[in-house]
């Protein structure tokens, strides 16, 4: 799941808090699909639309202080998803500061325990 982009209050800097930012997450899910790649069943794979609601919950709500939070916060709604297995989450956002880049941001992988 590439390029989704919401709005979100996440940062350190009250600027950030106050004005809001554009956030973009890629999402990689992995897990045993074998049956729905046989079945072609909705109901035996991912919900990728479901996937893409826990992620807006979670960066359109309540706000963290670091991209890792709100990262961590996106692998472990998508973890409690039937067959997610893994999860790489990346976050990005462009903060309120001088200078010239494209974006700051962070990536993490988690696993179902």
């Amino acid at each position: 799941m590439e390029g989704m982009a919401f709005f979100g209050r996440h940062g350190v800097f009250p600027a950030e808090r106050e004005l809001g930012a554009r956030f973009t997450v890629d999402v990689e899910l992995e897990g045993d699909l074998r049956a729905a790649g046989r079945s072609d069943r909705l109901e035996e794979t991912i919900n990728y639309a479901h996937a893409y609601e826990l992620v807006r919950e979670v960066v359109e709500g309540e706000p963290c202080h670091l991209l890792e939070a709100v990262a961590e916060r996106i692998a472990g709604r998508l973890l409690e998803l039937p067959r997610v297995e893994q999860a790489t989450v990346r976050v990005r956002k462009r903060p309120p500061l001088e200078g010239e880049f494209r974006a700051f941001g962070v990536e993490l992988t988690r696993a179902r325990s």
